[in-house]
């Protein structure tokens, strides 16, 4: 059966987010702001959790209808054939959100979803009593300027935990948008990637399990995979696929600083986790004795004032970084900050810039070739 699908993304991620559908064989795959959509069958499902870096989850879509009264919400949610798709001692909360619609109340709209959930499955699998005690099913509902979009979430968890990272340092960058960068730096197997201000390693594990073919979710479960609409076939030959894919014996060396020992560690144990600590090494070293070779490419995170708290030593940061690359070319940097007065800074305008959100803040990738 071919399902619809939409995967949200971080602003400004959209085009590498697309190609790793491509390449699993998705079809019908359109990019707007924020998310993906493409069409698959159950095995794209498995694939696309498995090996999406840069969307945050896969969502089943069911249906799309107007929805400017509680009536027509009902309606429009009590005609999805729900029975097909829960059983009837599954859980299933709901979440949404609404923007620019009549309907505005989010928890009101929530319970509309939910009774017209209830009343459908209680029809379907004729009962009048759903316990809800069996596996877990998250239901997700997005209303946006009158129109409804009801959802199934078969990732559970954001795509963003890998399961290499049980605990980061302070303010660390999502690995979805780490894994864009290294999109943007287009890191290959061969690649050479340092980072000055490596906090938990995130940066350079990301582009190090790229340039390997790791899929990133090799190390974790999706909540799809108790599905029952989705063979557990799609998915063991989904991580078959995945592992053989891996290219262990690639050239690629990832190499991290930072003058905190703690995030040092972390790093070190994170990169073994990910399957990548052969190929990643993280020292303790301040910004100012950072030489690169020529071949390097700095992917990096600086440290900034509204994440740490001190904006003067975030711009002393980037102005040192500045003149360690000024002395010290490299093949490409690339630096994600929300500071706007970086390139004033940094002492040099950059080549490219790319506008991204860091979460909910608006961040913007400087490019130096």
């Amino acid at each position: 059966m071919l399902y619809h699908l939409v995967a949200p993304c971080y602003f400004g991620t959209e085009s590498a987010a697309a190609f790793d559908f491509k390449r699993i064989g998705a079809q019908n795959v359109t990019v707007t702001d924020g998310r993906i959509a493409f069409d698959g069958d159950e095995a794209i499902i498995a694939k696309a959790n498995l090996n999406s870096r840069c969307t945050e989850r896969i969502m089943l879509l069911l249906k799309t209808f107007p929805a400017r009264t509680f009536d027509e919400l009902f309606d429009g949610v009590y005609s999805i054939d729900w029975e097909e798709l829960l059983p009837k001692d599954a859980e299933f909360p709901v979440k949404g959100s609404s923007l620019s619609s009549t309907l505005s109340s989010v928890p009101a709209c929530q319970k509309i979803v939910k009774k017209a959930v209830v009343e459908r499955l209680k029809k379907g699998h004729r009962t009048n009593f759903l316990p809800e005690s069996g596996q877990l099913y998250k239901l997700r509902f997005s209303l946006r300027k009158d129109l409804c979009e009801v959802f199934l979430d078969t990732s559970g968890d954001g795509l963003h935990k890998r399961g290499y990272r049980a605990s980061a340092t302070e303010a660390p960058i999502k690995e979805t948008l780490a894994a864009a960068i290294a999109d943007l730096a287009r890191v290959r197997p061969d690649s050479l990637v340092q980072d000055p201000f490596c906090g938990s390693g995130t940066m350079v594990i990301e582009a190090a399990m790229k340039a390997l073919h790791i899929a990133p979710g090799l190390q974790r479960r999706f909540l799809a995979e108790h599905y029952r609409f989705i063979p557990a076939a799609c998915w063991r030959e989904a991580r078959k696929e995945a592992l053989e894919s891996v290219e262990k014996a690639v050239p690629f060396e990832g190499v991290g600083f930072d003058i905190d020992p703690r995030a040092v560690e972390l790093a070190n144990h994170n990169a073994k986790l990910a399957g990548v600590g052969d190929k990643c090494r993280f020292f303790v070293a301040d910004v100012a004795d950072f030489s690169p070779a020529s071949r390097v490419l700095v992917l990096t995170n600086p440290p900034y004032g509204e994440r740490l708290g001190d904006l003067q030593q975030a711009a002393r940061l980037e102005k040192t970084l500045g003149q360690r690359l000024g002395q010290n070319p490299v093949a490409g940097a690339y630096i994600i900050t929300s500071d706007a007065e970086f390139e004033q800074n940094f002492a040099k305008k950059a080549v490219r810039r790319r506008k991204l959100y860091n979460g909910m803040i608006p961040c913007q990738v400087y490019m130096y070739y």
